[in-house]
């Protein structure tokens, strides 16, 4: 925990400092590579198309501009950053830390599209200068950072003055019958039939817990806040399963 009431950042088990965490973490997620997009559209029951598709919408005003730039962190397979690249008029920087995901998001990039470029890149030590972007995002990569506040204070300085960053990440439902529906799917199904068909029950397991630490909404929010971001706010989506933060660079 920093002075700002942020938690350093993911710890899966057995990681004992942020170099493994991130290790770890870059292994769990080359290990799913392969059925990675087949698991996300059924273990979501392909909503997560829907969620990518609203959060390039909600950012489209600034991506449509001329020459605007817009980066995606931790953008995996590129599924986002392809749904960014469809209502920009500029250029999009899809960048992440596994190799194997890269690899596989070349291949869903069109031959012909100059627009969508990706970058090997750790999220927390980014090789790009100082406001190189009008838009940054993130979907579902946030909490899996070894270190949160070093996460918002790169996104905070690649962001051009008056830009805008949006954070879609999964959330947990707090009341009803349906969160407690959801908790034994998100706790006991899904790590079973997503072990069960990527081969890989630790990074299955590992996505509830690693939600299960992060923050609420509200204070997600407030992490963002006291990163120097301004007028932040959330969209909760799908019964309060997942949430889209957006903040602004005064």
């Amino acid at each position: 925990m920093n002075s700002q009431g942020v938690p350093s950042g993911t710890r899966p088990e057995g990681a004992r400092d942020e170099a493994e965490a991130a290790r770890a973490v870059q292994g769990l997620f080359a290990s799913i590579a392969p059925r990675y997009d087949f698991l996300n559209h059924l273990l979501s029951l392909n909503r997560d198309r829907v969620w990518r598709r609203r959060t390039a919408r909600a950012l489209a005003p600034r991506l449509a501009r001329a020459g605007s730039r817009a980066l995606d962190l931790c953008c995996g397979t590129a599924d986002l950053a392809l749904e960014l690249a469809r209502v920009s008029r500029g250029q999009v920087v899809g960048s992440d830390f596994v190799h194997g995901m890269l690899v596989l998001a070349q291949g869903k990039i069109p031959r012909a599209d100059a627009g969508l470029v990706l970058v090997e890149a750790d999220a927390l030590s980014l090789p790009f200068a100082d406001e190189s972007f009008e838009v940054v995002t993130a979907a579902f990569g946030f909490r899996n950072l070894a270190n949160y506040q070093r996460g918002l204070e790169e996104i905070r300085r690649v962001l051009k003055r008056g830009g805008e960053v949006g954070i879609l990440e999964f959330a947990l439902p707090q009341r009803g019958l349906f969160a407690r529906f959801y908790r034994f799917y998100f706790h006991r199904v899904l790590p079973w039939l997503g072990g069960m068909i990527s081969g890989s029950r630790a990074a299955y397991s590992y996505l509830p817990a690693s939600v299960e630490k992060f923050p609420d909404c509200d204070g997600f929010a407030r992490w963002m806040e006291g990163a120097g971001l301004r007028n932040v706010r959330y969209q909760s989506w799908t019964g309060g399963t997942v949430a889209l933060y957006l903040g602004e660079k005064s």
